[in-house]
């Protein structure tokens, strides 16, 4: 019989490590009350007149951005920040709709001291940036939403996000974690060691059971009718938007994706294959591409005009 590997043994090459992503970033990482939460963040400084902030999906923390920020902040200044009752930051006591993580966002860009920000959002932090885009539209100067939230309630999505997360939490370890991950990606591959460790101590913080409970709330449907962005919500929307769907999302199809991009005004809409719900992780250099050249076309005139007047 041949023997297993040891579990000191490190993988087979190449392994690609959320350091190694930020290896070659200056970046700075830190906590700022919004409101009086303490909100986690990564920041990399550039010279630049509009800030750029990631917001990560249900569950998620700012390591989903590992493979963009770097790229991202060579041309402006970038945040990644753990949503309340997310990552490191504050867990919550009651729960979150999305009204709730508009409010927060909206503190912690007053708090920064962002004037105008271009809101990169995944899942539910796509969810979060639409709502805000429409009711904020003198702070947002640019939308990128990857597989957003917020146009559709499908039950068994619902539950598969319910259950899943459920467990990594109320039953912890190394396979229910991994597990959530998984569901994120077209390759498992894509999921690091360092990825599952570090969300397993995020999911083993003092109260996060009770945490996720309220964070998950946007999983019943009675709950999530009234989160619901219709059409009307979107068409308030005024930035340049992009919207990035994928070939696998597990969460809704091609279709779904092109007819919330067709809601809001002037958007543009790019598939990407051979990635599921997390393309700016598995496919990071073709995500960062795609999105930068549509900022440099959509946002950086509006900026050159809005200082020239």
């Amino acid at each position: 019989m041949t023997p297993s590997p040891s579990p000191s043994q490190p993988p087979e090459p190449p392994y690609r490590s959320v350091w190694q992503d930020l290896s070659r970033t200056p970046f700075e990482q830190g906590f700022l009350k919004a409101n009086g939460v303490a909100t986690r963040y990564w920041r990399v400084d550039a010279a630049s007149e509009v800030d750029v902030i990631f917001l990560h999906g249900t569950g998620g923390h700012v390591e989903g951005f590992a493979r963009n920020i770097g790229a991202f902040g060579l041309a402006y200044r970038s945040w990644a920040i753990d949503l309340v009752g997310h990552g490191w930051s504050d867990l919550s006591d009651h729960d979150l709709e999305i009204d709730d993580y508009v409010e927060h966002l909206l503190h912690f860009i007053r708090t920064a001291g962002i004037n105008r920000a271009i809101l990169v959002g995944v899942s539910l932090g796509g969810w979060v940036a639409s709502r805000f885009a429409g009711r904020h539209p003198e702070l947002v100067a640019g939308l990128v939403l990857i597989t957003p939230g917020g146009s559709q309630s499908d039950r068994a999505v619902m539950s598969t996000i319910q259950k899943t997360t459920s467990a990594a939490v109320g039953q912890l370890s190394w396979d229910t974690v991994r597990a959530r991950l998984e569901y994120l990606v077209h390759d498992p591959a894509q999921i690091p060691d360092d990825l599952v460790a570090t969300r397993m101590a995020i999911y083993g913080r003092p109260g996060m059971t009770e945490n996720m409970a309220h964070v998950l709330v946007l999983q019943r449907p009675e709950v999530r009718a009234r989160n619901i962005l219709d059409a009307d919500t979107y068409g308030r929307i005024t930035a340049p938007t992009l919207v990035v769907w994928t070939e696998h999302d597990p969460t809704a199809p091609v279709s779904e994706g092109r007819r919330l991009a067709g809601m809001i005004p002037g958007a543009e809409f790019v598939v990407l294959a051979d990635c599921a719900h997390w393309p700016q992780f598995e496919a990071p250099e073709r995500f960062n591409a795609l999105a930068l050249d549509f900022l440099s076309r959509a946002i950086d005139p509006q900026v050159e005009n809005d200082s020239v007047n």
